[in-house]
């Protein structure tokens, strides 16, 4: 499950309100600036309540138990907010960096010290929730869920108070050294361990002037960082550099645009190959792709089963048209023997038959298409009745004209046999027939 409460909006103004209604406040401007996401019924998840402080975190961790002890657990009872409760909404800012505070010339962490913690809430930055907003009614899938929507300022904001943090700058001057135990980081595939002998002569001071919940925590600082390498160090610090990201999202327009992306993205790849330089190939993930993937080998399943099924309709029909039309000229025999007597001949014979099949053949094609057209009225309303998304399922012109055709074609195909036979009867037997 994804459990991340705080998304990053999108850095697009106008795509952001295609897919959002504001309900309540206004649109954030400033990087301390957040809205509160909530569902089309104005609902926020109960993981999102807890995460956010509005319910007590104690219930979440006495529900979590029981589920791991295999209890039952009771349904949580709805809640209601006003808006302004809501807006009136803030949190406190804390980086990395801010958890650490150095120490007889170490950085230690200072987490579990709740004065130490106390002071750097007190001193850290607000976020405020300004707005409220809602999923679009015309919007069939959005980039964020329920939660916490910020800007990209914000995000950039902690980044560069994260890189000018002391401790930050320190690690970055000092590479070969871990800033929190003071010693040069293992080599690769090595384990550091503790000996008082590869203190320096200053820290061997220090340590001696320690008391032992001191000494306790720096060995257990030691302890956490005996295999901590330089990349570590930073990533634990929460410092990124803007110039390098780890991955970038596009979010293309169309679905024609997407193609022509990853196109490019294939010819790029294909070019650093032949170059070969592996390094620069670029790995993507084209979410909407692979799921459109999956529904496409669905549709062409059903599709191809409904071909099937279809296809012996129409033979089945095609027999059964050719069998009618025998039967007609069994039952027309001696029609078509006066019809010779008074000058028809085998052709005109054949005409009439072949007439009449292709009249049932238009007739039961525009049948079947008025048909259509009219189921379509009711089961669009349906799906969105049931699914509040509006599908449009049409017939096009060409499409039916063309269905229209092959129903007339195969009814001439299917009459063709019987009309041949009427066309061959012996007039003169055909007017004995009674």
């Amino acid at each position: 499950m994804n459990t991340d409460v705080w998304t990053e909006m999108l850095d697009n103004e106008e795509l952001l309100h295609s897919q959002y209604d504001l309900v309540a406040g206004a649109w954030p401007e400033n990087y301390n600036e957040v809205v509160l996401i909530v569902d089309e019924q104005n609902r926020i998840n109960d993981y999102v309540l807890y995460s956010l402080g509005l319910k007590n975190q104690d219930e979440l961790e006495e529900t979590m138990d029981k589920l791991t002890k295999g209890e039952e657990v009771e349904e949580p009872e709805n809640t209601t907010y006003t808006y302004d409760e809501l807006l009136n909404l803030s949190f406190k800012l804390l980086l990395n960096s801010d958890y650490y505070q150095k120490e007889n010339r170490l950085w230690v962490n200072k987490e579990n010290d709740e004065n130490y913690m106390k002071q750097k809430i007190s001193d850290a930055e607000s976020i405020k929730v300004v707005g409220i907003i809602k999923q679009n009614e015309n919007s069939t899938a959005t980039a964020m869920a329920g939660g916490i929507g910020y800007l990209k300022d914000l995000k950039e904001y902690v980044i560069n108070k994260t890189n000018e943090a002391e401790i930050v700058k320190e690690q970055k001057e000092n590479p070969e050294v871990n800033v929190f135990t003071g010693l040069e980081f293992p080599k690769e595939g090595e384990s550091q361990t503790f000996n008082i002998e590869n203190l320096s002569t200053e820290q061997q001071m220090a340590l001696s002037q320690m008391s032992p919940e001191q000494i306790a925590d720096m060995m257990e600082t030691y302890r956490e960082n005996q295999e901590a390498t330089y990349e570590d160090n930073l990533a634990t610090l929460g410092s990124v550099d803007l110039d390098k990201p780890s991955s970038i999202s596009i979010y293309p327009k169309s679905f024609d645009d997407k193609e022509k992306i990853a196109s490019a993205i294939e010819e790029y790849n294909q070019k650093q190959r032949d170059e070969g330089k592996e390094e620069n190939v670029i790995t993507y993930t084209d979410i909407v792709g692979t799921m459109m993937k999956s529904v496409t080998n669905i549709i062409d399943a059903v599709s191809y089963a409904l071909i099937g099924f279809v296809s012996i309709s129409l033979i089945v029909s095609s027999i059964m048209i050719g069998i009618i039309t025998y039967i007609s000229v069994l039952e027309r025999t001696k029609e078509i023997g006066i019809l010779r007597a008074i000058g028809a001949s085998k052709k005109d014979i054949s005409k009439v038959f072949n007439a009449e099949t292709f009249i049932v053949g238009l007739i039961a094609g525009l049948l079947g298409i008025g048909i259509t057209v009219l189921l379509t009225i009711p089961i669009n309303s349906l799906i969105y009745n049931l699914s509040g998304v509006a599908i449009k399922a049409t017939l096009s012109p060409v499409a039916g004209l063309i269905l229209v055709l092959i129903s007339m074609f195969l009814t001439i195909i299917a009459g063709l046999i019987p009309a041949r036979m009427a066309s061959k009867k012996d007039p003169v037997e055909a007017l004995r027939t009674e």
